[in-house]
């Protein structure tokens, strides 16, 4: 069974998707978000607010590296974080242990669903002009995946079923 790995920007259902994707093939879920919190002891908007975003992003790293290698086991549906994908080394990796899937949605979309931020350092102060510059800043990141679900108008369900159409078709999940 190859591992899958969600990435797209916050709000477009990487965790609750991935959460019942794992559900459906019968393997782990794991969201690189919570690993880093449990880790370092701390909140995503602590440590960016603490240390920056640049040693957030570090953090991320390392923990891509751990689990490329292997430390949290295989047969794994990930949740990225919005931002893990912006590294080169990041994105290669991920690439090369598993299926990459994009979850997309609309600005406005993304917005109903993050509301005023609730512990999204990147969504705490923006207005949707600033999301939409930040989402477009990374399109061309999102688009180095092996295929992209908009979620937009779907429900988790609808969402999930779709990746399990392509995989299976893929025969990239035995």
């Amino acid at each position: 069974m190859a591992n899958i790995v969600l990435i797209g920007f916050m709000g477009t259902g990487k965790s609750s998707v991935g959460r019942v994707l794992a559900a459906e093939f019968g393997c782990r879920f794991l969201d690189l978000d919570t690993v880093i919190e449990k880790l370092s002891g701390r909140t995503i908007s602590e440590i960016f607010e603490t240390d920056g975003e640049e040693r957030f992003r570090g953090l991320e790293t390392v923990i891509v590296e751990r689990l490329v290698a292997g430390e949290f086991g295989s047969n794994l549906v990930v949740s990225t974080g919005g931002g893990t994908i912006v590294s080169e080394s990041n994105r290669r990796a991920l690439r090369e242990w598993g299926k990459v899937v994009c979850l997309s949605a609309s600005v406005e979309a993304i917005l109903e669903r993050v509301g005023k931020g609730k512990g999204r350092p990147l969504a705490e102060e923006a207005d949707s002009e600033a999301l939409a510059e930040l989402l477009r800043s990374r399109e061309e990141f999102y688009s180095d995946s092996d295929f992209t679900v908009e979620t937009s108008t779907l429900s988790i369900m609808e969402v999930v079923q779709i990746i399990k159409g392509h995989l299976l078709l893929s025969g990239r999940r035995e």
